[in-house]
């Protein structure tokens, strides 16, 4: 699929979102698009009532990273733990009023059902249960171009190489290749672990080339 969003294995009709908030949007979307499974991430706006929120006028809306990820890679269950191992919620709940909350936002009974049970686990575990807000998912609000893939912005030799390769800064923005450089930049992942895991993109052997000479080529 070029390079754009990995179709693993012709599993694109299985792919699954998940929602979360856990303050200040960008280090979490670095973090899980380092995983191999996510497909692609992108930063917004959600939990709130406000239509058309901006990060200026965020309302009642919380910072929150959207993930689409292959269940047969990576399980909602797993990104979960990462989630909660990742923040704390007493610390940023209530930070900044509702735009930096811990919040999870499901789609449908089975997620709902998922996070409760790692709720409880998690509970069980430590005496308490993590103080994070669940909430049935309504609308996301895509943020802004400048805070999307945010740490992979501060490097312009890695962002001049790829526009080369994508017809738009949309398709840039969306692709799991930018997701797995974001997360490098931020230092969830590392060069090598991305180029082992693209053995196993559903790509062309050509064009895993011409994925792998990118990834090499880039000066951080």
């Amino acid at each position: 699929m070029a390079l754009s969003q990995v179709d693993h294995d012709g599993r694109k009709d299985k792919m699954q979102v998940a929602r979360l908030a856990m303050g200040c949007f960008w280090s979490p979307e670095a973090l899980f698009g380092a995983l191999p499974g996510v497909i692609s991430t992108r930063t917004g706006y959600a939990g709130g009532k406000l239509k058309g929120p901006t990060y200026r006028q965020m309302g009642d809306h919380s910072e929150s990273v959207e993930l689409h990820f292959d269940p047969g890679l990576i399980s909602y269950e797993e990104l979960l733990h990462i989630f909660w191992r990742h923040h704390t919620p007493e610390v940023i709940n209530d930070y900044k009023g509702r735009q930096y909350r811990s919040l999870l936002l499901y789609s449908g009974e089975n997620q709902r059902k998922a996070a409760l049970d790692v709720l409880k686990e998690l509970a069980s575990a430590s005496g308490r249960a993590p103080a994070t807000e669940l909430l049935p998912f309504e609308a996301f609000y895509p943020a802004e171009d400048r805070h999307q893939k945010y740490y992979l912005k501060r490097f312009p030799d890695a962002m001049g190489k790829l526009e080369q390769h994508f017809a738009s800064l949309e398709d840039l923005q969306r692709s799991t290749l930018a997701a797995r450089l974001n997360g490098l930049a931020k230092g969830f992942t590392n060069r090598e672990r991305i180029l082992l895991e693209l053995q196993q993109w559903d790509v062309s052997g050509e064009e895993k080339e011409r994925i792998q000479r990118l990834i090499t080529s880039i000066r951080w």
